[in-house]
C-alpha cells in the first residue's frame, strides 16, 4: 500500500519537531556543560586552597561530590556528541505496534531522543528491548522481552526513511525482508575506506547474535560476507548499552593485523559508543615472553609457509596441533613430581632442613602454580626468621632456586621438552640438538614456538593479569588454535566471550577446524554454538565460482545478480592487462583490489605498475594507515577486509595448488561486484 499525502505531511510534522527538540537539547546540553566546567574548575581551586583547614573527612566528602560532578558531565557531554551526529538524521525506521494498551507508534534511532515537556520519547535506542521487533519479527505477532517481563502482540506497521539533511529523502513500508529494497540499495553502493554501521539493515539472524545476553560465551560460525566483524562490532555496542558499568575500556578485540583495525575504527563511533582496546595475539605473545627481544607475527608465519622457507614442516604442524596440548600437560606434570629441593638453607639468621622444604614444596602448597610455591616458601621462612624484610625475602627466593634439582629457567625447561621422552614418543622422531640449542639463541621465537612457550610458562607460573577486560571478542577465530583459546582463557578468566569465524576461511597451513563447535569444549558451561547462513558481500556471480573452490553448496546470496562473470586471463602480457583491467574497473567502481598469493607478489606487481597507474597503493603485515581505493594486497593480510572489485594475480610457475584452496578462497572472496583471475 503507497503511503497518503495525508501521512507523508504527517511525517515531515514529526520530523521538524524531533529536529527541533534536538537543537534545543543541544543548545541546552552545551550551555550546562560549559557552565558546570566553569563550577567544577572553581570548585578544584576552592579545595586546593582550603586543603589546610579541612579535616580529612570534609575533604574526602567534597572529592566525591566533585568526582560525581565530574562524571555526570561526562555522561552529558557524551549524550551531546550522540546528539549532534543524529541532528541531520534522528531515525532510520519506526513500527507501530499493538498491545493490549493500544497501538503505539515507535521511532527508531541511533540513540534516543526524550520530549521530557510531553513525556515522550520520539525516538528510541536501537538497542531498546522494544526495537528488537524491527529486526525480528514481519507485520503481525511479535513479542519483546521488557523489563517487565515479555510483552506480546502485533505490528501494524513497519517503515523505513533515509533522511539526509533535516529532509526525508524517500521512505516506504516494508517487512525488511532478507531482499528489501533497502538492504539492496546498501549492497549496491561502493564500499569505504572503513566499515560501516548496519544498524538499519541487521537482519534476524545478525540480531540473534548481537541481542544475546543469556549465553556466557559466543561461539559464531558465518560464511564469507555474512558481516561477521559489523555483528560484532554492534553487538559491544548493545553490550555497553546492556550491560550496567561496562565500558568501552572493559571490552577488548582481538584483531588479525593493524590494517583489519584501522578498517573497522569508525564503527563504534558511528553508533555513538568509544572505540574499545584492541590488540592482537602476536602484541599479547610480546608481553608473555620477555626472554625474547621479539615475537615473529602470525603474518610472517604464514608467509613462511607460502615462500617455501619453512625447513621441518612436519615439526612446525606439530607445534600447531592439538597433541601437544597434552604432551605439554605431560612433561610438567612429570617436571613438578620430579623437583625436589637437594639441601637445606642455612645461614646465620636460621638453618631449615632440605626435608622441611620438601614438606612445603609437596606437601603445604602443593595446589600451588610452581612458581608461587617457591614465592610462598620464601615469604614463609622470611616472615618467621626476617620480620617480612622484602630483602631478604628476595635473597631467600633466589637462595632457593640455587638448591633445587631442576632449573628454573623457562627457555632451558622448554629445550627440554625437546629432548623428553614425551615429545619423542608422540612426534615420532628426533630434532637435532642444533636445532634446539637454536631457539634458546634467537632472539626473535617464531610465532609456533611462542604459543608452546607462553602456555608453558602458565603451566609453571600462571599469568599475573590485573585487568579490568569483561569482554573480550575475537574476529577470525579460525586462524587461533585451540591451544590459543586455553591460553585466552586462562588469562582472562572473568570475561565473557565472543568468537568469529569460518572454517572456510582458514589462512594458518598447519591448523584447521572442521567446525568451531569444538571450542564448547574449552570454554564449557554457558556457551553457546551460533551460524550465520546467509552472505551479503557479493554477487551471485562470484559465490557461485568461490563455492566451487570449495565444493560448498550451502552458501545463500542475498545480493541481486549483476550479470557480471568472473573474467580469467590467462597467457597475457600481465602489464598492458592489468594496466587495461585496473583502468577500466576505475570507471566503475570505487575501490580496486589486486590480491597476490604472497607478498614477494606484492612487491613485485607495485614496482611493475605504479609508474604507470596513479595513486596505487602497496599494503603488506606492517602497513598502519589503510586507504583501499587502489591496492596491491598480499592475500593473508586482504582478509577480513571487502572491496567493489578484485583482481586475483598470481605467477604462472607459482598457481594457488590445492593444499592452497583455503587462501585462494578467502581472496576471491574479498570482491562485491566483479572478479578478474590471472594465471588460475
Amino acid at each position: 500500500m503507497e503511503i497518503t499525502d495525508k501521512e507523508i505531511q504527517q511525517e515531515k510534522i514529526y520530523l521538524g519537531i524531533t529536529l527541533d527538540v534536538i537543537r534545543q537539547k543541544i543548545s541546552k546540553l552545551g550551555q550546562e556543560l560549559y557552565e558546570r566546567s566553569d563550577r567544577v574548575q572553581e570548585f578544584q581551586k576552592f579545595v586546593w586552597d582550603s586543603k589546610t583547614d579541612m579535616d580529612p573527612t570534609e575533604m574526602k566528602n567534597m572529592i566525591l561530590a566533585n568526582d560525581t560532578e565530574v562524571m555526570l558531565m561526562q555522561n552529558k557531554s557524551k549524550y551531546l556528541q550522540k546528539l549532534y551526529r543524529v541532528q541531520d538524521s534522528p531515525y532510520f525506521g519506526s513500527l507501530i505496534f499493538e498491545d493490549e494498551k493500544g497501538p503505539n507508534k515507535i521511532y527508531i534511532g541511533i540513540t534516543h531522543v526524550e520530549d521530557e515537556e510531553n513525556d515522550i520519547y520520539l525516538v528510541n535506542d536501537w538497542r531498546a528491548p522494544i526495537c528488537s521487533m524491527f529486526y525480528d519479527y514481519e507485520i503481525g505477532p511479535a513479542k519483546y522481552l521488557s523489563p517487565m517481563g515479555e510483552i506480546e502482540g502485533k505490528i501494524l506497521n513497519k517503515r523505513q526513511y533515509n533522511i539526509k539533511d533535516g529532509q526525508i529523502i524517500r521512505m516506504f513500508d516494508n517487512n525488511l525482508n532478507i531482499d528489501d529494497d533497502l538492504l539492496q540499495e546498501v549492497l549496491a553502493s561502493e564500499s569505504s575506506d572503513r566499515m560501516k554501521n548496519i544498524v538499519n539493515t541487521i537482519q534476524q539472524e545478525q540480531n540473534a547474535v548481537i541481542r544475546n545476553v543469556d549465553d556466557k560465551n559466543l561461539i559464531v560460525q558465518g560464511i564469507a560476507g555474512s558481516g561477521k566483524t559489523s555483528v560484532a562490532l554492534h553487538r559491544i555496542a548493545f553490550l555497553l548499552y546492556k550491560i550496567d558499568n561496562l565500558k568501552s575500556n572493559n571490552v577488548l578485540i582481538f584483531s588479525p593485523n593493524q590494517i583489519f583495525s584501522e578498517y573497522i575504527s569508525n564503527v563504534l563511533p558511528e553508533l555513538g559508543e568509544e572505540n574499545t582496546m584492541q590488540t592482537t595475539f602476536h602484541d599479547f605473545l610480546t608481553t608473555y615472553t620477555n626472554e625474547f627481544k621479539q615475537v615473529e607475527s602470525f603474518t610472517n608465519f604464514i608467509e613462511r609457509y607460502y615462500k617455501g622457507s619453512d625447513a621441518n614442516e612436519q615439526l612446525i604442524k606439530y607445534k600447531q596441533s592439538d597433541q601437544i596440548i597434552t604432551d605439554f600437560n605431560n612433561y610438567v606434570e612429570d617436571l613438578l613430581n620430579r623437583i625436589e629441593f637437594v639441601d637445606g638453607l642455612d645461614n646465620k639468621d636460621f638453618s631449615i632442613d632440605k626435608d622441611e622444604l620438601n614438606r612445603m614444596l609437596k606437601d603445604r602448597y602443593s595446589k600451588m602454580l610452581l612458581t608461587e610455591r617457591l614465592d610462598l616458601i620464601a615469604e614463609k621462612i622470611s616472615d618467621i626468621y626476617c620480620g617480612g624484610n622484602g630483602t631478604k625475602t628476595r635473597t631467600i627466593r633466589a637462595n632457593l632456586n640455587g638448591i633445587i634439582n631442576i632449573k628454573i629457567d623457562f627457555k632451558e625447561i622448554y629445550m627440554n621438552f625437546y629432548r623428553s621422552s614425551f615429545f619423542k614418543n608422540s612426534y615420532g622422531g628426533d630434532i637435532s640438538d642444533a636445532e634446539i640449542e637454536s631457539i634458546g639463541k634467537s632472539k626473535t621465537i617464531s610465532y609456533e614456538d611462542a604459543c608452546v612457550f607462553t602456555y608453558l610458562k602458565s603451566l609453571l607460573q600462571g599469568f599475573d593479569y590485573r585487568g579490568s577486560i569483561r569482554q573480550v571478542v575475537i574476529d577470525e577465530a579460525q586462524d587461533y588454535s585451540k591451544l590459543q583459546y586455553i591460553i585466552l582463557k586462562n588469562i582472562f578468566k572473568k570475561a565473557n566471550f565472543t568468537i568469529l569465524g569460518d572454517v572456510n576461511q582458514t589462512i594458518n597451513p598447519y591448523y584447521k577446524y572442521d567446525s568451531l563447535e569444538v571450542l564448547k569444549e574449552v570454554f564449557q558451561s554457558g556457551t553457546n554454538y551460533l551460524e550465520l547462513k546467509k552472505t551479503y558481500r557479493s554477487s551471485p556471480e562470484i559465490i557461485d565460482y568461490t563455492n566451487k573452490i570449495l565444493n560448498l553448496n550451502h552458501v545463500s546470496a542475498i545480493r541481486r545478480s549483476n550479470h557480471k562473470p568472473v573474467i580469467f586471463r590467462n597467457g597475457v602480457d600481465v602489464k598492458d592487462s592489468l594496466i587495461n583491467d585496473v583502468k577500466h574497473l576505475k570507471e566503475e567502481y570505487k575501490s580496486v583490489a589486486i590480491i597476490t598469493k604472497t607478498d614477494e607478489e606484492s612487491e613485485y606487481l607495485y614496482d611493475l605498475l605504479k609508474d604507470d597507474i596513479e595513486d596505487l597503493a602497496l599494503l603488506n603485515s606492517s602497513s598502519v594507515r589503510f586507504n583501499k581505493e587502489l591496492v596491491v594486497i598480499p592475500s593473508y593480510v586482504a582478509k577480513g577486509l571487502e572491496f567493489d572489485s578484485v583482481i586475483i594475480y598470481t605467477d604462472e610457475l607459482d598457481k594457488y595448488r590445492e593444499k592452497e584452496k583455503y587462501l585462494y578462497y578467502v581472496a576471491c572472496t574479498r570482491s562485491q561486484h566483479q572478479l578478474i583471475v590471472y594465471n588460475q
